[in-house]
Parts: C-alpha cells; structure tokens; sequence
C-alpha cells in the first residue's frame, strides 16, 4: 500500500536531496508499529530522550544546546560551555535550574559559571524541562520554568554478581579545532555502586561564515574574537541499596582554565568548583521519601584574555575575583492517599554567600585598595509548599500546588579603588557612590507565593488537552540590588545581559510577579508513533519585572553602549510552541523515513515604555528528514529564523537578518561502540545570533565606547563533527 504523503517542500528546497532519495521518498510504503498504549503523566515534562541526547554530544560542548530543539525553548548567546537557556522569553534567574537536583547560583557579574556549565554533556542522562506552568514541587524563585539536567543514575548488579562496566569516548570538531575526551567506569554489586566519571573539552576561536568585521595583526576578519575555552569535569558516585531505600553520594570538581566570552568585555582565566551531593530515597507502605543535602564552593576570576587589550597605561589587566558558597536541603514526602489522590508535601533551604573583589592593578584610577563589588553577599532562601494531584475521572486529570518561600538578603559596606572621586575628567565617583551605598539599610526580605493549577482532559487516544494558570515568583540576585559604582569603567563590568553595556542595581527592587496562562492541544494516532501534532499558545503578565533605565541624572545616547540601572517595570510576553512528527513509510532497501517540525514565536513588551523587551527570539522553524536503516540513522534538517526587528531601545539592542541553515547527522550504533558524524551549517552561512548580544569580543573592551557598536555576535561558520563511543 503506498502512502500519499510527501515530504515537506520547505526541507528539501533548503537541503536538496539526490534524484535516488527524491524519488524513494515518493515511493513509501505504509509502515504498521505495534507499541503500547500511551500512559498519562498528569504534568509530563518536555525535552530530549536517550535517543536525542546521543547524538548531540559530539556537535557541542555546551550542556544548554542539548535542549535546543525543546518547544518554547531558545540559546542566550555566552561562552562556548556556558549558554543560557531561555523559556517562554525568560532567561538566565527566571528560569530555575537543577543539576542533579541541585539548585545551583552563578557567582558572577556576568553569569559565566551558569549551573549548567557543571555538567559536560557526555554526563549528561536526562534532561527534563517544565515550561511555563511548572509544577510547585520543580522549584520555585523563577518565573519561566524549570530545567532538570541530571548524571546517569546508579546501577546495581543481579544478585550475588558483580557488575563491571565502563565508556570512553572521544570527538572533534573541525570549527575552531575543537576537541575532547570523556570516560566513565562502574564497579558495583547487588548492594553497592561505585562510578566515576571524567570530561575534558577545548577549543579555539571559532570562525565565522564569513568576514564580519575589519581584520587585525591576530585576528582574521572571519574569526570570532573571544570564544576559544578548556574545561575539565570529574564526578565520584557511591551508591548504597536495600530494598526500596537508596543513598547516594556524589563529588563533583570542576576545573576550567580560561573560557572567553564574544559579548562580555571580560574572559573567564579560573574556574574552580567543588560540589558534594548526597541524595536519599526511600519507598513505603504510604508513599515515597525524598531527602538531599548538598553543596557547592565556587573561586571564580575573570581578566582579559587573548584576543582583549591587557595593558591600560600602568594597568596590566583587571583582575575580578569571586568567591561563592551555596548550601541546600531538601525534603519531598509523596503521600499516596488513594488510588485517585496524591499528595506531595515538601521543604526547602538554600544559603548562598557571595565576594566579589577587584585586586589593585597599576598606578592609576584601579588602585592603590580593593575594589569591592559585592562585600559578604547572602541570599537564603527558605520554602515550603503542598502539591495536590488527582484523577477526577478516566478522562480529567488535576494539579493544584501553593509554595510559600521567603528570600533574605544583605551585604556588607563597600569600597572603591581608592576613597576619592577621581578628577575632571576622569570623574569615578568612588567614594560618592560607596558613601551613599553605604549610609542605607542593605538587609531586604520578600515574601513570595507561587501557585499553580493545572488540569488535563483525554477524551479519546487520538487527543488530550491540557490547560492552566501559575502565579510565579522571583527576588532580585545579589548583583541586580547591590551592584553600586556609576563608573562607567565599574558598570560595563556587571552585566549579564550581554548588550555591552554598564549596569548599576537598584536597593529598592520588588520581586517580579509572573501570572501565566497557558493551554495545549495534543492530536496523535493512538500508539503516538505514526503521526502528532501539538500546539501550545500561551501569554504572561509580569508585575514589577526588572528591566532596565538610563541611569538617573544622565541621558542615554542612540547607537552607542550606555550605563543603566536595575528598575521594576511590568511586562506581558506570549507566545506559541508547535511541534510535531509524521512516519512516512519504509522502502525495504532505504529504511524507514520520518518527517519532524517545530516553530516557536514569543513576542514581548515592556507594557511601562511600551517598547520590546530585550532578547526575543524571532519567529524559528525546524523541519528535518529522519532516515533509520538497520544501525543507521541520517538526518537532514533546515532551520529557518526571521530577522529581529522588535529591539530594546534603552538598551541599543542590534537588530539582526533573517537566516537559514542546512545540518546533516548521521549514525551508526552497535552494542559496543557508537559513531556520529555530522555537518552544522553546511553552505558556510554568515548569519548572527539574534540572541547572542553585542560583538565586545575584542580590543579595548574597558573603556565603554572603546569598541564599535552595532556588531551583532556572528555564527558559526560549516563545522565538521566526529563523535567515537566505546563500551566496555
């Protein structure tokens, strides 16, 4: 029987297929899968399964682009490891985000260590996003979702066995000669687990798809400035089971050279982390315990690396240092009350400490004394929150969830350089600022409410729906508050937004209220195997979300990188997520053949000035072709991205063209080994990032307007990638 459908014109116009696969595909037969029915899971989670994850490691370094084909979800433009995840328009705090369970801070004043910079993506098992309504028990203090990235899960051997087994892999990638190595081991019994697992990844600048910019005596004017990086990661797990009940322990370490960052006048030269987890649960007659103590010690230092001007004058360099301290509990009791009712009643605590300093360098305004950015930050963090689930009835599902947390926070007094304000007209205000910084009460408590009420209707196996409301709750971090210095030289070097210009925060901000609506359509065939299609509009409402103003007293100049400050305005951002997947057929000597697809669109505005909120992702689609045969798997996929027009206007943001790009992947996979190889960009398009902020990737990146403005950060050029995966 043949098949009447064809693939999508769109796909093969941007990755022309040969006249063989053209006229195979035309040719499908109807292909019948037998599977079992699908299982409701009241709030089902979005992201990539084991089949997805493979063969995405070997294309990136960076954990956060395991998630970039997750509706709703877009890449914030950073280092080569340290990408930001945006949900729904909200990015970086307003998501929140856990590894290995682990509610993790970025200790710095431009978010390089982000938490999902900790785990390389060959450790990476699962990925789970919650997007928009996120159930009370993912966490809280966050406003777009939650992200749960978490290791490979203990295994045990059979009774009475032991159990020995292990991974080594390797990759590289031709753009900016990057390479890597990763190896994993386990030694366990029926009873006892022991695993270790290691990581190590470096590359260059990475070039672009073509010139960009002036060439320089370093830097061709197709090179990237500012985005070669090394890392190295290490994990030890000991794990303990009796019967229903699991303990387990987990030493992770962190060690990374230098990462440079293309849209921050500064480049990561140490990063040095430690983090210990232990995690209990435990299954009873009632219901389930879940216990985790953890914790995490952070030496951040940043200065110019490489490709950035190092000498001002007397100054050699600037060095910033950072020291973060996170400690956390949590406790999760699932109480089964009945075949129909479940409820989850649980706690949390998170103590976050915080120094920022900025040693003495020359003779000049950075001396003779410590800069103090932030002096004995704390942020705790204390929860509480109820979960109620029930199945009403075989076609009605709810959630109903309160959580109730109250943020403390405080820092010490702080100091500049020097107690002086500088001369004309090299004004710094230093001790204007640190004075006035000063004479105020810096301790501040909110008290935050989030609520979530959710419910999901099934009237048939072809359609379910799912619909919802969620109140969600954010403090300010430590930087957005108490960030002081107008100095401009002092300001460009707390940002985390990637524009290229200066921040000051804001001692009087509210917490940011998120009100979000949201409702899903889900149409399949009944095994969701051969065809689905789900759709996903949704719109927020953000009382006092923290913008961005022209710092008091002064004017912001059009086209040209300014100082702001931290201000509470109100927001609205909808938007709509559409995904969806269709088998084909087969042909008994090409395989089998899938088509899958996948737009977002957010739109934002800033409902105080009236103007669109700051990194947007335009209007994207992703149509790929999915060939299986035997050990197989090849794909060809186009992604498609409309030019940004919709841009910040206070903070200058750069308007960026519409593009469009070709991948292949393909790979073969036996019990034993495993290999990928694919091609990003493959007609070498020149094309920038529309999320990936300001090019300061070069020259005298301190002085404000030292650098051009209007240099969007470009993509990368065609990379060619291999991946190798042995098993033992």
């Amino acid at each position: 029987m043949k098949s009447h459908l064809k693939p999508l014109a769109a796909l093969l116009a941007a990755c022309p297929l040969s006249a063989l696969a053209a006229e195979a595909i035309a040719s499908l037969d109807e292909i019948v899968v037998t599977a079992a029915r699908h299982t409701y899971q009241p709030v089902a989670s979005l992201g990539p399964g084991a089949a997805e994850l493979a063969p995405l490691r070997s294309a990136s370094s960076d954990s956060a682009s395991l998630l970039r084909d997750v509706p709703g979800v877009s890449l914030l433009g950073a280092g080569g490891v340290s990408t930001l995840p945006v949900i729904h328009g909200l990015a970086d705090d307003r998501v929140n985000v856990q590894v290995d369970g682990m509610d993790l801070m970025s200790a710095c004043p431009n978010h390089m260590n982000s938490p999902l910079s900790y785990i390389d993506p060959s450790n990476v098992a699962s990925a789970k996003v919650y997007a928009g309504l996120a159930p009370v028990s993912t966490g809280g203090d966050s406003l777009g979702g939650s992200i749960q990235m978490a290791s490979p899960a203990p295994v045990f051997a059979a009774a009475g066995q032991i159990l020995t087994q292990g991974q080594i892999g390797t990759f590289y990638r031709s753009n900016g000669d990057a390479h890597g190595a990763n190896l994993s081991a386990t030694l366990a019994s029926d009873t006892v687990s022991f695993n270790y697992a290691g990581s190590t990844t470096q590359a260059g600048d990475y070039k672009a798809g073509a010139d960009f910019k002036p060439a320089t005596a370093s830097l061709p004017a197709n090179v990237v400035g500012s985005t070669a990086y090394k890392s190295g990661n290490q994990e030890i797990g000991l794990a303990l089971r009796h019967d229903d009940r699991l303990l387990e322990l987990k030493v992770s370490a962190q060690n990374l050279p230098h990462e440079d960052f293309p849209n921050q006048r500064m480049d990561m030269t140490r990063n040095d982390s430690t983090q210990v987890n232990l995690h209990y649960v435990g299954r009873y007659g009632w219901g389930k315990l879940d216990a985790r103590l953890y914790g995490e010690d952070t030496r951040h230092e940043m200065d110019f690396g490489a490709d950035k001007q190092f000498i001002y004058g007397t100054a050699h360099g600037m060095p910033m240092n950072t020291d973060g301290n996170t400690r956390g509990a949590k406790l999760q009791a699932e109480l089964v009350l009945s075949e129909r009712d479940t409820l989850r009643l649980g706690s949390e605590f998170q103590n976050y400490r915080l120094n920022d300093w900025w040693p003495p360098s020359g003779t000049g305004s950075m001396s003779p004394g410590t800069f103090w950015n932030i002096d004995h930050g704390k942020r705790d963090r204390y929860a509480v929150f109820g979960e109620w689930e029930s199945r009403l009835n075989p076609l009605w599902t709810s959630q109903v969830g309160l959580r109730h947390e109250t943020v403390d926070m405080n820092t010490g007094n702080v100091a500049g350089y020097a107690a002086s304000n500088g001369t004309a007209p090299m004004l710094s205000n230093q001790l204007k600022d640190s004075t006035a910084f000063n004479a105020q009460d810096h301790g501040k408590t909110d008290q935050n409410w989030d609520l979530t009420a959710m419910a999901h209707y099934m009237p048939s196996e072809t359609s379910d729906y799912a619909f919802g409301y969620a109140q969600k709750t954010r403090s300010p971090n430590l930087y957005e508050r108490y960030s002081w210095s107008t100095w401009t030289m002092a300001a460009v070097m707390n940002n985390f937004a990637g524009d290229g210009n200066g921040y000051v925060g804001n001692l009087n901000l509210k917490p940011e209220v998120a009100h979000t609506l949201s409702f899903s359509g889900d149409w399949h065939d009944a095994d969701r195997e051969h065809w689905g299609v789900k759709v996903t509009p949704y719109a927020t409402y953000v009382q006092d979300y923290i913008e961005a103003q022209c710092l008091p007293g002064t004017m912001c100049t059009a086209n040209k990188f300014n100082v702001l400050q931290h201000v509470n305005q109100s927001a609205r951002i909808q938007g709509l997520d559409l995904s969806g997947h269709l088998r084909l057929g087969s042909i008994e000597k090409f395989g089998s053949f899938t088509a899958t697809g996948l737009l977002n669109y957010v739109q934002g505005e800033n409902r105080t000035t009236g103007e669109p909120l700051y990194d947007m992702m335009p209007l994207n689609v992703k149509l790929a072709l999915v060939q299986s045969i035997g050990h197989w798997s090849n794909t060809i996929e186009s992604r498609f991205v409309a030019a940004k027009t919709d841009v910040s206007a206070v903070r200058n943001e750069i308007r960026t063209p519409g593009y469009s790009l070709c991948n292949l992947r393909s790979s073969y996979e036996r019990q034993s080994y495993r290999v990928d190889f694919g091609v990003d960009n493959l007609f070498d398009q020149q094309y920038a990032l529309p999320l990936g902020g300001a090019y300061v990737g070069q020259g005298a990146t301190m002085s404000i307007n030292g650098i051009p403005w209007g240099v969007a950060v470009p993509g990368m050029g065609r990379s060619i990638h291999l991946g190798l995966n042995l098993k033992f």
